[in-house]
């Protein structure tokens, strides 16, 4: 005999509501129920009776409920609460893109000073940093390299009185952990500053060290005929770094080509862009730049490192329209995002159009000494693949310890750029390789996402806020006065945000029941982020916890939204529950 259900009257009545609302005053709900609530509510709209039959038999414990093909409330609730019914489309939880295209044709998942535990300063050079930045799904990792003593080089922030470790040690650390979650191509970014000798010795640790796992020679048949493609590099490493003209191939040769001897890296000459800001900063880092300018000095390539560089040539990017006459594809650049947000303003057009043929890279600027980040999307929306997070891990001394992490970003700063980062990297399988949307891909229509697109229908995005569950409280207090504040980060038309009211002294259950409505033009650009936090005072709140997702992999229906904490860790059971609908 089927038990009657027993309703817990002060635990999530949102939920309950909808129970009632479809057993119709019986106790349990059918399967057909069940599958009317999946096609209706949720916009399952493959769902048949075997769906439902499925979440019952996985959701239900009652065994006279399982038998009698129905669901009491607590396996409806078990359900609700399942991965199942996540905000997050379980399906982008995999790699379920085409691999096949060229690396152009992505946005890749980068770090920039990869070796830092802190500041650019006197932080901490750690190679947990670099466990932490591969967990994380980061494919570009960035290597400052220094002669060091006995010739042993040394990777550590020049100039400064961060810490130093070893080159060999750093590539020792890459082989061990580069294809722990993504089986796709790891991208070394070398900035060099070392001597002819020592170049001998990291090209020596790079081929003993990495073994097979390193590209020493272009493949024989790239899949797309141009750029290869994240299948065709399946577990291979490759090397950014300068080479030397005397080694492109004759055909490929220009007059602008590099010389045998350059500058060590064109970082060097943006930051110097960034002069006053650095005096300004502090008088430590305009004594490091008076130093740098009196030792910098023209490096000369080692051919035997040169020799390792096949698809990621440095080279200066000098304008468009010479990039457009004179690059070759396995040709890349690097810029500041000072000059990069230059190049937006005056031409965001040709920016993509320039991504569509070659991969380029955008670090923050050198005066960011904190490690604090960009916000990167303001360079995805030109299709740029390498944004570089400043990555640094507060990690202490334990290998396993993981942190939150493409334009190039600084990894160890958390805060809305890393949740931005860490959101659009967490879809294709977290394998860091992210398609980029038709609309950065498209030969023949052009966009820039500095224009208002006004002709173009817009999509709907009707949220509605219901309540939250098991909000976390911050030591100082003993309850919250928690509010969520949705926002959207896509091109500049569509970015804006929206909060509910404030919910007094409730952490457990607080009830918002708001709608908001979001008119969205580029929403495969879009990145939604969920953010809860506390008034504190009239002008004060404080952080609580976040989500952040892309558009294309949102949910429709009833579904839960998990928190994360500013670090990026998992605030379970801490949880939003709302309704979506576009």
């Amino acid at each position: 005999m089927l038990k009657k259900s027993r309703v817990p009257q002060s635990r999530r009545v949102e939920i309950l509501s909808l129970f009632q609302r479809y057993t119709e005053g019986l106790p349990t709900l059918p399967a057909s129920a069940l599958l009317t609530f999946l096609c209706k509510e949720q916009m399952e709209l493959t769902a048949n009776k075997d769906t439902a039959e499925d979440l019952i038999d996985r959701y239900e414990i009652d065994e006279a409920a399982v038998e009698s093909r129905c669901m009491t409330f607590e396996g409806f609730l078990r359900y609700m609460e399942s991965k199942d019914c996540c905000v997050f489309n379980r399906i982008h939880k995999t790699v379920y893109q085409d691999m096949d295209q060229p690396l152009t044709s992505y946005f890749i998942s980068s770090s920039h000073n990869t070796y830092l535990t802190g500041d650019q300063l006197v932080g901490k050079s750690h190679l947990d940093a670099y466990v932490s930045a591969l967990r994380k799904g980061c494919r570009c990792l960035e290597i400052d390299c220094w002669d060091g003593p006995d010739a042993e080089p040394v990777v550590y922030h020049g100039y400064t009185l961060t810490t130093k470790i070893l080159f060999k040690d750093v590539i020792r650390t890459i082989q061990q952990h580069a294809f722990e979650v993504s089986a796709y191509p790891v991208i070394l970014s070398l900035e060099n500053h070392c001597c002819e000798e020592q170049q001998q010795v990291m090209a020596k640790y790079l081929t003993s060290i990495l073994g097979d796992k390193l590209l020493k020679s272009p493949l024989d048949h790239p899949t797309t005929g141009d750029l290869p493609s994240p299948n065709d590099l399946m577990y291979k490493i490759l090397i950014k770094n300068k080479k030397l003209k005397s080694q492109l191939r004759s055909e490929d040769k220009t007059e602008d080509s590099a010389d045998e001897a350059e500058d060590a890296d064109d970082e060097d000459e943006d930051e110097d862009e960034d002069e006053d800001s650095f005096q300004t900063k502090a008088k430590f880092w305009s004594s490091r730049r008076t130093v740098s300018k009196k030792k910098k000095v023209k490096v000369t390539l080692h051919r035997a490192l040169s020799d390792l560089v096949i698809y990621t040539r440095s080279v200066k990017f000098i304008s468009f329209s010479h990039s457009r006459d004179n690059q070759n594809c396995y040709e890349n650049t690097s810029m500041s995002e000072k000059k990069a947000r230059k190049l937006i303003k005056v031409s965001g057009s040709s920016f993509i159009q320039h991504n569509q043929r070659f991969l380029s890279r955008i670090y923050p600027a050198g005066s960011r000494t904190s490690s604090s980040n960009y916000n990167p999307q303001e360079f995805w929306s030109v299709g740029a693949q390498l944004g570089s997070c400043h990555s640094v891990c507060r990690c202490t001394s334990s290998s396993s310890v993981s942190i939150a992490h493409s334009v190039a970003l600084n990894f160890q700063y958390p805060g809305l750029s890393m949740d931005l980062n860490n959101g659009r990297f967490q879809d294709n399988g977290g394998c860091g390789y992210v398609l980029k949307p038709a609309v950065l891909m498209s030969s023949e229509r052009s966009f820039d996402p500095t224009t208002s697109y006004r002709y173009l229908k817009p999509t709907q995005l009707v949220l509605k806020v219901i309540s939250g569950s098991n909000l976390p409280v911050i030591k100082s207090r003993n309850t919250l006065d928690p509010f969520v504040r949705v926002e959207i980060h896509g091109i500049a038309f569509d970015s804006r945000s929206k909060s509910t009211h404030i919910v007094k002294n409730n952490s457990l259950t607080p009830h918002w029941d708001t709608d908001m409505n979001f008119s969205i033009t580029v929403p495969e650009l879009c990145l939604i982020r969920f953010c809860v936090r506390d008034q504190m005072t009239l002008f004060k709140s404080e952080f609580v916890g976040q989500y952040t997702m892309p558009f294309t992999s949102l949910k429709k229906g009833y579904r839960w939204v998990p928190l994360l904490s500013r670090q990026g860790y998992s605030l379970d059971p801490a949880s939003l529950f709302v309704l979506v609908s576009y």
